[in-house]
């Protein structure tokens, strides 16, 4: 008897995450499998790809606000009403994006799109904390991550195909059916999560105030902000490294591909190489060393870029390096940030998403605004942001008085 208990356990505690890795693709897929068909969108709507990938904007916009509006409501009604609900909205908005015949259409839909998707990341953190101790959630934020990390990889190969045999139209309709079959997962398998809670209040004002309350807590406004500054720090690789491997070193958009698919291991493998390096080191030793590491690295990288020290290996390395850094960094700070809390859960992990977007999102457009094939001011503005999140978890941590140890595990259940 004694041993059939853990082997449910375990069985459980699987299938859950399985969901949640599901869970977490939505967004990156919903990203990422419809970019090969730009040029064929484009030709379609007798415009432009660069118009096209207004799409993606709206997109992240919709990600960034929609993270503010489905804290409160997991909290408010529970996990699942509004994981249902933003999931059949994203399913009827594939539809909708489907059936458009303009840019602005497309647009509209898209961000329509990414307010109903957005859920699905959002109750996913929030429900590790749910159904797992806090000494176990670094973990299990690490798995996620490793799904997120292979997410693009597998989302544009198959949406290039898809494009190819059936047309852009196919690639929306493969994501609702994705989409709906999550769905009916969930439904059937998925734990209720923790109970609705209807003393948090759903007006402006409650709402404001519950997300100034949860600022105010130094734990999170210390991990939050200065993992988001690290993590952008991906996000101007993504939107830099174009410049840097094609126009710099003067590769094919073929080896390009090849490239960024061998440096995403670099990333998957950082946020799997933490879960070992979390059963000797605390979270917060293994932030800082991590967050140190990186800037290092990120500084020797700026020196040689200056003063053109490094060749194509040599910067896929440093690279590399630097990813590796950022995928161990990024689970520990979503648990070290989560942590203080037992009430507004949904709401804390919904700030943490808009704060990363928030931030990711303007510093991918300041790669954009340099407007330059030189890899110099790129590189700057990734080492700035690198010595800025350190900066940050320097002065924060001399204001946290409660760490994540003095959390305790009941039964199951934070207190």
């Amino acid at each position: 008897m004694t041993n059939e208990l853990p082997s449910k356990n375990r069985r459980r505690n699987l299938i859950i995450i399985l969901i949640l890795g599901s869970l977490t693709s939505v967004s990156p897929f919903s990203i990422d499998m419809y970019l090969p068909a730009f040029s064929m969108i484009a030709s379609d709507f007798h415009t432009t790809p660069a118009r096209i990938s207004l799409s993606v904007t709206s997109y992240f916009i919709g990600i960034a606000l929609g993270q503010l509006l489905y804290g409160p409501l997991l909290d408010r009604f529970g996990r699942k009403k509004p994981l249902y609900t933003g999931l059949i909205i994203y399913i009827i908005t594939c539809i909708g994006c489907m059936q458009s015949q303009s840019i602005e259409t497309l647009v509209v839909f898209r961000f329509l799109q990414a307010l109903g998707g957005c859920v699905a990341m959002v109750a996913a953190m929030t429900m590790v904390r749910d159904f797992f101790p806090v000494e176990e959630s670094v973990n299990i934020f690490s798995l996620l991550i490793l799904i997120l990390g292979v997410s693009p990889l597998l989302a544009p190969t198959a949406g290039g195909y898809i494009t190819v045999w059936f047309g852009w139209q196919s690639v929306f309709v493969v994501l609702a059916i994705l989409v709906l079959i999550i769905l009916i997962v969930a439904f059937l398998f998925l734990p209720a999560g923790r109970k609705a809670d209807p003393t948090i209040s759903l007006k402006a004002k409650p709402m404001i105030l519950t997300f100034a309350g949860i600022l105010k807590e130094p734990q999170f406004y210390t991990y939050s902000l200065a993992g988001a500054l690290s993590f952008a720090t991906l996000f101007i690789y993504v939107a830099g490294s174009p410049v840097i491997f094609m126009q710099r070193f003067h590769v094919s958009p073929e080896v390009y591909g090849g490239l960024f698919a061998l440096l995403s291991v670099g990333f998957i493998g950082g946020s799997q190489l933490n879960r070992f390096l979390s059963r000797k080191y605390s979270s917060q030793t293994i932030f800082r060393n991590a967050l140190i590491g990186q800037v290092i690295t990120s500084a020797i990288f700026l020196t040689g870029s200056y003063y053109n020290w490094f060749g194509l290996v040599s910067t896929l390395i440093i690279f590399f390096i630097i990813l590796v850094c950022i995928g161990i960094l990024n689970p520990n700070a979503q648990a070290l940030a989560l942590a203080p809390f037992t009430k507004n859960v949904g709401s804390a992990s919904a700030l943490i998403g808009f704060i990363q977007l928030g931030i990711a999102g303007l510093a991918s457009a300041g790669v954009g605004l340099f407007n330059t094939s030189d890899s110099v001011p790129i590189v700057a503005l990734l080492t700035g942001l690198g010595f800025l999140s350190l900066l940050v978890l320097l002065i924060g941590q001399k204001r946290i008085v409660n760490q994540i140890a003095n959390v305790t595990v009941q039964d199951g259940a934070l207190h």
